[in-house]
C-alpha cells in the first residue's frame, strides 16, 4: 500500500514537472530581430553554435534561426551545409562527426542539446528551426520533421518554437502533427493567399522576392501572414523592411538592425 501511495505521488509529481514545464511563460523581445544561425558575426563566434544562440539570447533578439539535419544513424544536428568537414552528413554516423570540433572548441550540437541550452534561462528569444531538406527522399524529410516535432513536444518547447523550410512538404507534414505549430514557408513561389490557404502561419522570403513582388506585402497583411525576410545585411534594404512593416528581419547583423530600431 505505501509502495502504491508512493507511485501515485510521485506520478502526481511528474505530471505536475510537465504541465508547468509546457506552459513556459514567455515575453518575446518586441522587436524584429531574427538572428540568422545565432548572432556569430561580431564576436566571431561559429554559426550555428550554441556560443551564438546564447549571444542571441543575450542580445534579446526576438528570434534566433538554426539548421536541423539528420545523419544516416538518425541523429539529429544543427548545421547549415549538407556536409561537415567534408562528411556527408546524411550518410555518416553522428559518432563520425563527433571527431571535429566547431572553431570555438564546441561539439557539433544535437538538437536535443540545443534546445535544452535555447530554453535556458530564456523567455524572450524565439527558437527557429529551419528543417533541412533531405537529400535522399522526401519521405526522409518528412521523417526528419516528424522527430523533430516529437523533440519538442518532448522539452516542452512549443510555446518558444516556430518552424521554417524550404520543403512545403516539411512544413504540411508538421501542421498535420501539430494544428497550433508556427510555420513560415522559405522558398518564395507561393503568394500569401496560398500558404493561408494550407495553414502556413508566415512567409520567410529573400527579400529580393518582396522587391520584384510588392504586392505580396499589403496581402500578407490582409491575410494575417507572417513576413519575415532573409538574409538582410546592409542599412539600406533593413530601412526599407521596417518602413514597410515586416514582423521580422532575419540577418548576420542583429547589432546593426538594433541601431537602426532606434533611430
Amino acid at each position: 500500500m505505501k509502495r502504491f501511495s508512493y507511485s501515485l505521488c510521485l506520478l502526481f509529481c511528474l505530471s505536475c514537472t510537465a504541465t508547468k514545464q509546457s506552459t513556459k511563460k514567455t515575453n518575446f523581445a518586441a522587436n524584429p530581430v531574427v538572428a540568422h544561425r545565432g548572432a556569430f558575426k561580431l564576436n566571431l563566434l561559429p554559426e550555428n553554435s550554441i556560443a551564438s544562440l546564447k549571444e542571441a539570447i543575450r542580445l534579446k533578439c526576438t528570434g534566433s534561426e538554426f539548421d536541423i539535419r539528420m545523419t544516416a544513424d538518425d541523429s539529429l544536428i544543427i548545421n547549415h551545409d549538407p556536409h561537415f568537414n567534408k562528411l556527408e552528413i546524411e550518410k555518416v554516423t553522428y559518432a563520425a562527426l563527433m571527431q571535429f570540433k566547431l572553431s570555438n572548441g564546441e561539439s557539433l550540437p544535437t538538437l536535443q542539446q540545443y534546445l535544452e541550452a535555447g530554453l535556458t534561462n530564456n523567455t524572450t528569444t524565439r527558437l527557429i528551426l529551419e528543417i533541412k531538406p533531405s537529400g535522399i527522399s522526401k519521405e526522409r524529410g518528412k521523417r526528419i520533421a516528424e522527430k523533430v516535432v516529437q523533440l519538442v513536444k518532448r522539452l516542452h518547447a512549443e510555446p518558444m518554437a516556430v518552424y521554417i523550410s524550404f520543403d512545403y512538404d516539411i512544413l504540411l507534414k508538421i501542421r498535420e502533427l501539430d494544428a497550433t505549430a508556427i510555420l513560415q514557408y522559405l522558398e518564395g513561389n507561393k503568394s500569401p493567399a496560398q500558404v493561408k490557404a494550407d495553414k502556413i502561419d508566415g512567409i520567410d522570403y529573400h527579400y529580393s522576392f518582396f522587391q520584384k513582388n510588392p504586392q505580396w506585402i499589403s496581402e500578407a497583411k490582409q491575410n494575417g501572414i507572417a513576413l519575415n525576410a532573409w538574409t538582410v545585411n546592409d542599412s539600406t534594404t533593413i530601412s526599407w523592411l521596417l518602413k514597410e512593416g515586416f514582423d521580422y528581419i532575419t540577418t548576420n547583423e542583429p547589432e546593426l538592425l538594433f541601431r537602426l530600431l532606434k533611430k
